[in-house]
This record gives C-alpha cells, sequence and structure tokens, in this order.
C-alpha cells in the first residue's frame, strides 16, 4: 500500500478516535494540544470539530492565502474579500441523490458533463430540470468527491 494511503488512514484513524472521546478527554486533549484551555463556551461537538481540523492541518498544511483571505472575508461579512468566483478543480465528482436517483456530474476545464453532455454551468444543468430540489426549485447542491 502506499505511503500516502497509509498516512491518510492513519489520519482518518485519529479523527475516528478524537469523535469518540469524551467531553473531559477533549478538554484535556486540547489543552495538551493548543497548551491553554479550550472556550468555555465550546461545546464537545466544537471541540471535536477543531482538534480534528487541526489534525489535518498538521498533516496537509494550512490554507492558501489566497483562502484563508477569502473566509476571513466571508466572517467579517467584507464582500471586498469575500465576493470572489468559487473555482471547482477539474476532476472533481459532484454527487447529488434526488429521488432514488444519484446525479454524477463531472467538473472538467470547459464545464460540467452529466450524462456524457458537457453544459456550461451547473445553473444551466437546474434550469434545464435536470437536477432539482424537492420542492421542484433549481438546486446546485452537491457534495464534492475529489478524484
Amino acid at each position: 500500500m502506499p505511503s500516502s494511503a497509509l498516512d491518510r488512514e492513519a489520519i482518518e484513524a485519529e479523527i475516528d478516535r478524537v469523535r469518540s472521546l469524551g467531553l473531559d478527554e477533549l478538554r484535556t486533549l486540547w489543552r495538551a494540544t493548543f497548551r491553554s484551555p479550550p472556550p468555555p463556551a465550546f461545546a464537545k461537538d466544537l471541540i471535536a470539530r477543531f482538534l480534528c481540523w487541526h489534525i489535518q492541518e498538521q498533516a496537509v498544511g494550512e490554507l492558501d492565502p489566497e483562502t484563508a483571505k477569502h473566509l476571513d472575508g466571508l466572517v467579517r461579512r467584507d464582500k471586498a474579500k469575500a465576493n470572489r468566483p468559487r473555482r471547482i478543480k477539474p476532476g472533481t465528482v459532484l454527487v447529488r441523490e434526488y429521488q432514488g436517483d444519484r446525479h454524477v456530474v463531472a467538473v472538467v476545464p470547459n464545464g460540467y458533463v452529466w450524462h456524457e453532455t458537457t453544459y456550461a454551468s451547473l445553473s444551466v444543468i437546474a434550469r434545464a430540470g435536470i437536477v432539482t430540489s424537492p420542492l421542484g426549485l433549481p438546486s446546485v447542491t452537491f457534495s464534492r468527491n475529489h478524484r
């Protein structure tokens, strides 16, 4: 097995372990990791999420500066920093389950491929009625599965 697969398995195992910890164990792990107590308002789930994010950050690195700036703009509601087009990399596979059918859309350099047809945007797919929400409204809510 390639070392990257082993690394990924080790990261996933550590994340699973953290998620299984109780509140007191999570607080102890937080103190050991960040050398300070967790914020008093943080519930068990939030402490675990921060710790899991930290594990991933240590394994694969921090966010690139452009993404960090974008997220900071979203948090501060600064449209100048936050209002940039989202870019989904070619090779990403978007998956949406609707009324028992699984819709898979592949991101390619010139658009999105669904059922062997290339579309300019996800909105075009939604407007065409190909993928709609339970209310019949266009929906482009897909989960991302990276290849």
